[in-house]
């Protein structure tokens, strides 16, 4: 694992040191809220007392954040967002997931709809405007997913001649990435507010391709091979983070520590492992935290 300073490695062996002194030893899912001690007035001691949260994701994102048969999401991003939770001192069954599409992640954010987001949520300057990010947890890559039969896309630069279409979600880096390549956007790029919505237009054929990160992408081959396949490499770099409000600096440094202990630990690869690792996704390296 590769940390940028010396003292991300001190406020890991802190937060260890931390949890470790606080945490109860009955074994129980939830310990309360004495269970965890925080600087008062902080975002993570407000929570820890209010002994719930509410969390954004996804419910369409194959192995990242998906509705289970459970009725609640499931996968990479989900268990992300408990490991911090945990921390917190909060019982999973206190988590109030949100759904939240790509457009309206800042949204929620600056609202207060939400404390959190973990939601495939690339880590960009235009969105630094308006929130702040942990992380990065991962590092995706943008690609392409067309039918099985299809030999005519071959990569982002097959829009060109005008005649593809292409469908991504609103609000998305994706989408953003996708309009360099078209030779129209008004008629190839084609929104829609969840992916869900464009694998369907691209089965029934309303639609040439798919375009979003290859993890997603993956995703949904895993569960129709005979429909869909990738189209060409990945053509962009996509690092998720933890999106919080802009000024909580403090509650952006505590889900660093907790995301740098848990790529240490092995809960980070365990997660991947146990969601997206299941389709065939490469994890890497533990990326280098930004700690702005």
């Amino acid at each position: 694992m590769r940390i940028k300073r010396v003292a991300a490695v001190a406020a890991v062996a802190a937060l260890a040191l931390g949890l470790t002194a606080c945490g109860g030893d009955d074994g129980g899912e939830g310990t309360g809220a004495d269970s965890k001690s925080f600087a008062a007035g902080t975002t993570m001691e407000k929570l820890n007392k209010a002994q719930k949260i509410k969390v954004g994701t996804k419910i369409d994102q194959p192995g990242f954040g998906q509705k289970g048969l459970s009725g609640k999401p499931e996968g990479f991003d989900v268990e992300i967002a408990k490991m911090i939770v945990e921390k917190l001192g909060i019982p999973e069954d206190k988590i109030e997931w949100v759904e939240t599409p790509s457009k309206v992640r800042e949204d929620v954010i600056v609202n207060g709809t939400v404390d959190l987001v973990a939601a495939t949520y690339t880590i960009n300057d235009k969105r630094k405007e308006r929130i702040a990010f942990a992380g990065p947890y991962y590092e995706a890559g943008q690609n392409i997913m067309v039918k099985k039969d299809d030999t005519t896309i071959t990569g982002p630069d097959s829009f060109k001649d005008g005649t593809k279409k292409v469908c991504s979600a609103t609000g998305s880096t994706p989408i953003e990435e996708i309009k360099k390549y078209v030779k129209d956007v008004a008629t190839q790029v084609v929104p829609f507010d969840t992916y869900d919505k464009c694998r369907d237009a691209l089965k029934s054929g309303q639609v040439d391709a798919l375009t979003t990160d290859n993890v997603i992408l993956l995703g949904y081959i895993a569960k129709d091979e005979a429909s869909f396949k990738m189209a060409g490499d990945n053509f962009t770099k996509e690092p998720y983070g933890i999106g919080v409000k802009k000024e909580d600096t403090d509650f952006r440094n505590f889900i660093n520590d907790v995301l740098e202990q848990s790529f240490s630990d092995g809960s980070w690869k365990k997660a991947w492992d146990e969601t997206a690792g299941k389709f065939g996704a490469t994890l890497g390296e533990a990326p280098n935290l930004n700690r702005y």
